[in-house]
């Protein structure tokens, strides 16, 4: 038979409500009481019973984190953080994919699932600006993991993309690059990392006196391996000669660097390569990649902070608009980033 509160508060030699209140973190409670009860909790294998406790608050402990996709090392990394930080608020993470694809977007959103989560962190990919399906369509509390959503009154937490791409860019510039390519610009955005990094590269190339070549830029509307490695190859095809490379992340740099290797260009020599986002490959490589790593750690507390708020403001005020109406404060953070010079940008 499963570990009930009765259990637990018999070995603990308290009552009931002490172990609730002391599970729940609610209530006043001395620090033995909290180690007896938390003991006993370790000693019976206690589980909170997550139904129970969402039928008698309204609120089941459990957050949704919606990526792109889990196989980019950057998201799955973002989980990780994630996971951590919601842990710190007696909080667990369903994790959901939505392939960039709106409609799944939106489905994760105002679907079913979202009865069983209590509200939503969301990077989003695919909707965007003006899609009159979000706003009041979304009951469920949601913080958006990227750029504010114009039209969509909702907290958000996103990182310095501008200026992290004007660092990468301005260090290949001090490296002595003149022609320097970017990869992954996404075609017709303006909202969102995508956008943030080209400006940042364009800013970059403009505060040095260099002119900004079009044909340079390579839109990839997927940031992978193998689009790094295609963007690549058609610069060269194209006889579009450059001696630097700016990939608007990791996953996209380290493809460019295989395509590289296989034309036979040398990595920092005839081109250097700096990506974004810092992934734990990026260490392993040959030579190590350079990059920009943002502070996902604080992304990802600030962010859980926010919906955790949310959340509570939900459960005071009533389920009513609980997505973002007009009326609502909205709160934003951009999480710090710093430039990491490594081996394949070397002067």
């Amino acid at each position: 038979m499963p570990v009930t509160l009765h259990d637990v508060a018999r070995e603990a030699n308290v009552s009931i409500k002490t172990v609730s209140n002391v599970v729940r973190g609610q209530g006043n409670f001395g620090d033995e009481t909290r180690r007896r009860v938390e003991a006993a909790i370790e000693k019976l294998g206690y589980r909170p019973n997550l139904a129970a406790r969402g039928l008698r608050s309204g609120r089941l402990g459990v957050i949704g984190l919606i990526v792109p996709d889990i196989r980019n090392p950057y998201f799955a990394e973002l989980a990780d953080a994630v996971m951590r930080a919601a842990a710190q608020h007696d909080l667990l993470v369903v994790l959901e994919q939505s392939d960039g694809d709106p409609d799944t977007e939106l489905e994760l959103l105002q679907g079913t699932r979202t009865r069983i989560v209590d509200g939503i962190l969301f990077s989003v990919l695919g909707l965007g600006a003006g899609d009159e399906r979000l706003g009041a369509d979304v009951t469920t509390p949601v913080v958006v993991l990227g750029e504010p959503i114009p039209g969509w009154h909702t907290d958000w937490v996103s990182m310095r993309h501008l200026e992290g791409a004007a660092a990468a860019t301005a260090h290949l510039v001090a490296s002595g690059r003149r022609r320097i390519a970017a990869i992954g610009a996404r075609q017709e955005e303006r909202v969102g990392s995508a956008s943030l990094r080209l400006e940042g590269y364009r800013r970059a190339l403009a505060e040095a006196g260099l002119p900004v070549d079009e044909a340079l830029i390579e839109r990839e509307p997927i940031w992978g391996r193998s689009q790094g490695a295609d963007a690549v190859r058609r610069l060269l095809d194209a006889g579009r000669s450059f001696d630097g490379l700016v990939a608007f992340n990791d996953a996209l740099a380290l493809g460019a660097l295989r395509a590289l290797e296989d034309r036979g260009l040398r990595v920092p020599e005839d081109v250097g390569v700096i990506g974004f986002d810092d992934i734990d490959e990026t260490r392993y490589t040959r030579p190590t990649l350079s990059t920009v790593r943002p502070e996902i750690a604080d992304l990802a507390a600030t962010a859980v902070g926010y919906l955790q708020r949310r959340i509570e403001e939900r459960a005071g005020a009533g389920a009513g608009g609980a997505g973002g109406g007009a009326g609502v404060r909205v709160r934003g953070h951009r999480a710090a980033c710093a430039l990491l010079v490594r081996g394949s940008s070397a002067a």
